[in-house]
C-alpha cells in the first residue's frame, strides 16, 4: 500500500510535467503516418511503401526506451512492421501483465477541420489521426513503465508489466499473414498472466470481458451463362441469390440472450457479386457475409441454419467459411476485473460496469490462447475511426496512474 501511495502522490504532484511529456510524445507519434489498409489500396496512398509502416513510431517507443533505461525486445516478420515489448519490474513473481497499443491507423478520410496527421491540442484535448486509437493509450502506458521504473524502482516490482507497442491490428491483408498479436503468439513469443487492451474507450466507464466471434460466410449460387438477348436459353445466377438476401435480411439465427452483451447476433450483408456484363446471363452469383456470433453458437452450427436457408430456394447453393474466430468471455468475478475497478474508483472516483463487445481487439487472440484479457482505457468510443479523432489529454494521464496501480495490486 505504501508504494501505491507513492505513485499517486507522485501523480499529484506532478500532474502538469506528466500532461507535457504525454503531450510531446504522443504529437510526434500521431505525424507519422502508419496508415495500415489492405495491399490493393497502397496506390491511394504514395506515402507508404507497404502497409503499416509502423516502424516509424517503433523507432521512437525504442528511443524512449532506451533514454529510460527500460530493456525491450524487437520482434518482426518484416523490419518495417515490427513489435516492440519494454519490460519493467524485477519478475520475481513470474506474473506479467501485458499492455498492448497498436501503432497503426486507419485512413484519415474526409471531414476535417485540421491537418489529421498535424495534432491540435485545445481545450485539453488533442486531435489527430491515432490520438485514441491507438498511439495515446499506448504513449501513457510508456508513461506508466517510466514512472514505476524511476519513483519505486524496478526491484519493488514483483512481477514485470510488459508495455507492447505491436503492428497490424487496423486491417487483415486477404493473404491472412498477421504481423502483430497473431504473429507474436503463433512464435510463441510472449506468454502474459494477464493482459489489459486500451483499445475500447468508453473512458474508463467501462470494461470489456466478452467479445463475439467473427465468422465471414460467402454463399454462391450458379447458372448457366447464355446470350443476353437469349436469356431463357440460360440460368441466371442472381435470381436466386436475390431470394436469398431477402431471406437473410429476416433471418433471426437461434442464440441464447446474454446480458453482456448490448444485442443478439448480429449479419451484415457485406459484398454481393454477380455477372460480368449486361449482354451475358451470369452463370454464378456470390455474396459474404460479417456474422458475429454469440457464446453459445458455433461457424458450423450458423452454417447449418444458413443451409437451410438456402435450401428454400436453391439446392445447389454453396456456403464457405472464409474467416472464424470463437466468441469469448471472461469470468466477472476474476481478479483482473476486480483489480482494474477497484483502482479506477480510486482514481477516477466511479466504478467500471461490466460489457460484452462486437468488435475484435487483441483481446480475442490473447482469451482464445489461455491469457486472461479484458478491454479498458481511455477516450470516448464515439471518436474512433471518424474525422477530427480526438482523446482528452488528463485521461491519458489518469490512465497512466491507474496501470501504476493495476499492476502492483496483480503482478
Amino acid at each position: 500500500m505504501i508504494l501505491k501511495e507513492e505513485i499517486i502522490q507522485y501523480f499529484k504532484e506532478n500532474n502538469n510535467q506528466i500532461s507535457r511529456e504525454i503531450t510531446d510524445l504522443l504529437a510526434e507519434m500521431v505525424r507519422q503516418k502508419t496508415v495500415n489498409v489492405v495491399s490493393e489500396k497502397l496506390t491511394e496512398h504514395p506515402y507508404l511503401e507497404e502497409r503499416g509502416e509502423e516502424y516509424r513510431v517503433a523507432d521512437i517507443v525504442k528511443r524512449e526506451f532506451e533514454k529510460w533505461n527500460i530493456p525491450f525486445q524487437v520482434y518482426a516478420r518484416n523490419e518495417k512492421r515490427p513489435n516492440v515489448i519494454g519490460n519493467i519490474g524485477s519478475g520475481k513473481s513470474g506474473k506479467i501483465l501485458f499492455m498492448p497499443g497498436h501503432m497503426d491507423v486507419v485512413p484519415a478520410g474526409e471531414g476535417w477541420d485540421s491537418d489529421p496527421f498535424e495534432p491540435v491540442v485545445k481545450d485539453g484535448k488533442m486531435y489527430g489521426r491515432g490520438t485514441l486509437d491507438d498511439k495515446g493509450p499506448l504513449v501513457a502506458a510508456m508513461m506508466a513503465g517510466k514512472i514505476m521504473k524511476d519513483v519505486i524502482g524496478e526491484e519493488n516490482i514483483r512481477g514485470i508489466l510488459q508495455v507492447a507497442a505491436l503492428s497490424d491490428e487496423e486491417t487483415t491483408d486477404p493473404d491472412g499473414v498477421d504481423y502483430g498479436i497473431k504473429y507474436l503468439l503463433e512464435e510463441k513469443l510472449i506468454s502474459p498472466t494477464y493482459a489489459i487492451i486500451p483499445d475500447i474507450g468508453y473512458n474508463m466507464e467501462k470494461i470489456e470481458i466478452a467479445e463475439k466471434g467473427k465468422v465471414v460466410y460467402k454463399i454462391k449460387t450458379k447458372g448457366k451463362q447464355a446470350h443476353g438477348s437469349t436469356p431463357e436459353l440460360g440460368v441466371n445466377a442472381i435470381y436466386p441469390m436475390a431470394k436469398i438476401v431477402s431471406l437473410i435480411e429476416q433471418l433471426k439465427l437461434e442464440s441464447k440472450e446474454d446480458p453482456t452483451f448490448d444485442s443478439p447476433t448480429t449479419i451484415n450483408l457485406g459484398e454481393i457479386h454477380g455477372g460480368t456484363t449486361s449482354n451475358i446471363v451470369p452463370n454464378q452469383c456470390y455474396i459474404i457475409l460479417d456474422i458475429r456470433i454469440m457464446p453459445d453458437q458455433t461457424p458450423e452450427g450458423v452454417k447449418k441454419e444458413l443451409e437451410k436457408l438456402c435450401k428454400q430456394v436453391a439446392n445447389d447453393a454453396t456456403i464457405e467459411i472464409m474467416e472464424q474466430s470463437l466468441a469469448h468471455k471472461v469470468n466477472p468475478d476474476s481478479v483482473l476485473v476486480k483489480k482494474i475497478k477497484e483502482n479506477c474508483k480510486l482514481v477516477r472516483n466511479h466504478e467500471p460496469s461490466l460489457i460484452g463487445f462486437g468488435g475484435i481487439t487483441f483481446g480475442k487472440s490473447l482469451n482464445l490462447e489461455g491469457v486472461e484479457s479484458v478491454g479498458f482505457g481511455p477516450g470516448d468510443d464515439t471518436a474512433f475511426h471518424v474525422e477530427n479523432e480526438y482523446v482528452e489529454i488528463q485521461q491519458l494521464v489518469d490512465f497512466a496512474l491507474i496501470v501504476c496501480l493495476i499492476t502492483l495490486d496483480l503482478v
